[in-house]
């Protein structure tokens, strides 16, 4: 496969819409998007080769598109910023590091690196995840809590 996208026909712009509301959807509703919607998308219905999909995944990181559906969660007292910005400095230097290594392997073997992880996820979420109860939310205290320290609820 070659490192060029599609041409941008009537076609390939309907497509990428439906893969943007797809994704944006589904990080509004359950915190996915990128990785495990764009992706294989771009990669199934565009014809992308692998890294393409993925550079242009990373690329649409770049932009805050997500700025919407985190403001609706922070309203709601489910937003811890100062962990955000934590995930968010190591998460630079993560993207770094595994941008190196997934440019210095077959486009082959990452399709087989990215399944293999998504499966593990997936085995891991349907057989082995333990289900927590959740603290009662109380609006008044998660909005004084955000005030006072930054910080949401979830904490641990």
């Amino acid at each position: 496969m070659s490192n060029q996208a599609p041409k941008m026909t009537i076609t390939t712009l309907l497509l990428l819409l439906i893969v943007g509301l797809a994704a944006g959807f589904l990080s509004g509703l359950i915190g996915i998007g990128g990785g495990i919607i764009i992706v294989p998308a771009l990669v199934l219905f565009l014809g992308f080769s692998q890294k393409m999909a993925q550079g242009t995944s990373l690329g649409i990181l770049l932009l805050p598109v997500g700025i919407l559906a985190v403001l609706q969660y922070y309203k709601q007292g489910y937003l811890n910023v100062n962990y955000v910005l934590v995930v968010a400095a190591a998460f630079v230097l993560g993207g770094f590091l595994g941008s190196k290594l997934a440019l210095s392997v077959s486009d082959e073997k990452m399709k087989k690196v990215f399944a293999l992880i998504l499966l593990l996820i997936s085995l891991k979420m349907l057989f082995f995840d333990k289900s927590k109860p959740l603290p009662a939310k109380d609006p008044a205290a998660a909005s004084t809590n955000i005030q006072q320290t930054g910080q949401g609820l979830g904490e641990k």
